[in-house]
């Protein structure tokens, strides 16, 4: 194993791929001379040249029309997106094309796309800028949507979502690139649609994803302080969604939290909860609630954006409240 940040992890993911299959390549704003705008692919242009690594014009909509195209030529294209708010513009391409094309053509064509996008708030760049419309996607069946909380996901999903014949959202938490964590140093491949525990518990279970993954960890802690054991499951991947993992623990526990960073109405927990509810009702000993953004657009203001983001205290007492 090797201590590596969630860029790091990410990096090498996309290194590795483009030496294995030469049908890989990456397009994006600033992905290529500029390195990217999170320092991703820093290096890529020098390495795989201008035939490979494409900069292109501020134009989402061409970016993913583009990419759609050479998939279906046979490319393997990983088209970024500065930030996943910048796929509204792209949206036709995104959820009513690349989804689609295989299931509408009887599967006579594959789009093996790749879309890199960033997502999430705590970096004070507005409201347009910081949102986690994630749930807004995985609403499309035949797009895959996948958002890791750890590096060794991340580079073991990527990879994952580089060889698969579907196209695949990958979203990147802004805040996040930073992050360390263990990673292992041989080839490896981690499936799309599978949660994970994180972390074992017999008290509650914590289902969660993401960012959401880095602040249940924490709030865990924090509970462990009172003699509470919570169990933590990282969705990993929003579609296809396993809920097994999640029933497993919840079966368990008989009492849940959802958290994400998203909004809470029409959301990601909103369908966990209806899962567990209609699939383990007999299970259940106590409400389950949701943690989750404040329903207003996310403010400038740190002080404001803090406090409409969920965070650690906020989990720790919907914990307390659902074992009361």
């Amino acid at each position: 194993m090797a201590k590596i940040t969630m860029r790091e992890a990410i990096s090498q993911a996309l290194m590795e791929e483009m030496d294995r299959d030469p049908a890989v390549f990456i397009m994006g704003e600033e992905v290529g001379v500029w390195g990217g705008t999170y320092a991703v692919t820093k290096g890529f242009y020098d390495k795989y040249g201008a035939d490979r690594v494409k900069d292109t014009p501020i134009a989402e909509n061409a970016i993913i029309g583009a990419a759609i195209g050479a998939a279906l030529v046979g490319q393997r294209p990983i088209a970024e997106l500065m930030t996943i708010n910048f796929a509204f513009s792209a949206m036709d391409y995104v959820v009513n094309q690349a989804p689609k094309l295989r299931y509408m053509f009887g599967g006579q064509f594959q789009v093996p796309l790749v879309i890199r996008a960033v997502g999430g708030g705590g970096r004070q760049l507005g409201a347009t800028h910081s949102q986690t419309p994630d749930a807004i996607f995985a609403h499309f069946p035949g797009l895959k949507v996948v958002s890791p909380g750890t590096p060794e996901d991340a580079k073991g999903l990527l990879k994952s979502a580089i060889r698969s014949d579907d196209p695949v959202l990958f979203i990147e938490h802004a805040t996040m690139y930073q992050v360390r964590g263990d990673v292992p140093e041989e080839e490896y491949l981690i499936p799309i649609g599978k949660s994970k525990v994180q972390r074992e518990g017999s008290d509650l279970t914590i289902v969660t994803y993401c960012k959401g993954l880095e602040l249940s960890m924490k709030a865990a802690d924090e509970l462990a302080k009172d003699g509470i054991e919570a169990e933590i499951v990282d969705l990993r991947t929003l579609r296809p969604l396993d809920m097994e993992p999640v029933l497993e623990s919840f079966k368990k526990t008989n009492r849940a939290i959802v958290v994400e960073e998203g909004w809470k109405s029409y959301g990601v927990g909103s369908e966990i909860v209806s899962r567990i509810y209609e699939e383990a009702f007999d299970y259940v000993d106590a409400p389950i609630l949701r943690v989750a953004q404040k329903e207003v657009p996310l403010p400038y203001n740190r002080t404001l954006e803090q406090a409409a983001l969920p965070q650690v205290p906020d989990i720790v007492a919907a914990a307390k409240e659902v074992l009361r």
